[in-house]
């Protein structure tokens, strides 16, 4: 199938325009720390679910050591620093500013697979990456940052804080992700044989899993996750982004990343303010500014770019 690589990428970006707001919701009301452990844990039974049915068993087999340890790195920058790193800001400077430092992560995504997987981009790919963010990053500041915690929280919630702190959080997480991405191409594709992404994705999950629940028992907070488990409203929200984000969202990043270069997944991956506008408009009934309408144009037409960018290179 022709372009499988960036329309599944492009599918990250619309399950993670829904993550956004479920992760958002249930960290305001029980902290980010504990979202993280619970989505995970979410997320692994619902791989366990789709492995069986696909394949009859619970988890992947026949896999050897450097695979494992490659995508268990993977799970444990991307999906247990970076994504911490990322909820926390989504709660502490909220979900405009934090999608605004995460769109760095196609930037990143390209340097790190440049130096670690030799991947290199022509003119064209470059341009449309830089296309795809300005046009992201223009959405994303119509609108000025007047507080550091979108939730004005009380100074004893575990995700109050700074601007600054928030920032530095939503460029650890735009790292994580990045560092996360050309990691799993790595243990996918160049560790002694080819990981399908859906054993792939339960690998990064179940290793993710078991360290951020052995870091919350080091940190005692075990009691209070499943306390937390009993605010129905939380598990909700944490339910829905667990199968948009860790399921569905990571599954597509690595089916993507499996055909197209790191830097190209890492950018359409980036869309998700765009995929957001509809949203906004449908359910929230705010208007849609030109701003936003034409930097989702500029945003598009890098995307364009990059979807055409061999058929472009033909014709010189």
């Amino acid at each position: 199938m022709a372009y499988i690589g960036e329309l599944a990428a492009l599918t990250t970006a619309f399950c993670w325009s829904f993550t956004a707001v479920f992760f958002s919701e249930a960290g305001r009301r029980i902290g980010s720390f504990r979202v993280n452990c619970i989505r995970l844990f979410f997320a692994v039974i619902i791989y366990a679910v789709a492995l069986y049915i696909t394949t009859g068993q619970l988890y992947p087999q026949a896999l050897n050591s450097a695979q494992i340890f490659w995508l268990a790195l993977s799970g444990f920058i991307g999906l247990v620093i970076g994504d911490g790193c990322g909820f926390k800001a989504l709660v502490m400077i909220g979900p405009r500013l934090t999608m605004l430092l995460h769109s760095t992560a196609p930037i990143m995504a390209t340097i790190i697979a440049w130096f670690f997987l030799g991947e290199q981009l022509s003119l064209i790919d470059l341009f449309g990456i830089a296309l795809t963010v300005f046009g992201v990053s223009w959405v994303v500041l119509e609108r000025r940052f007047k507080g550091s915690n979108q939730f004005n929280l009380e100074s004893s919630h575990p995700d109050s804080g700074t601007l600054l702190k928030g920032v530095f959080l939503g460029l650890g997480a735009a790292f994580g992700q990045a560092a996360g991405l050309v990691l799993s191409k790595y243990g996918m594709l160049y560790a002694g044989g080819t990981v399908e992404p859906m054993p792939a994705s339960f690998v990064r999950m179940f290793a993710s899993f078991v360290l951020i629940w052995l870091f919350a028992g080091f940190r005692g907070e075990i009691r209070g996750n499943i306390k937390a488990i009993k605010n129905t409203k939380a598990m909700l929200f944490a339910g829905g982004g667990a199968f948009f984000g860790p399921f569905m969202g990571v599954w597509m990043s690595l089916v993507a990343v499996k055909y197209i270069e790191a830097g190209i997944a890492a950018t359409l991956n980036s869309l998700t303010p765009i995929f957001i506008i509809p949203v906004v408009m449908l359910h929230f009934k705010e208007k849609v500014s030109l701003r936003a309408f034409l930097g989702a144009v500029v945003a598009v037409l890098g995307v364009a770019l990059l979807f055409l960018s061999d058929v472009i290179l033909k014709l010189f």
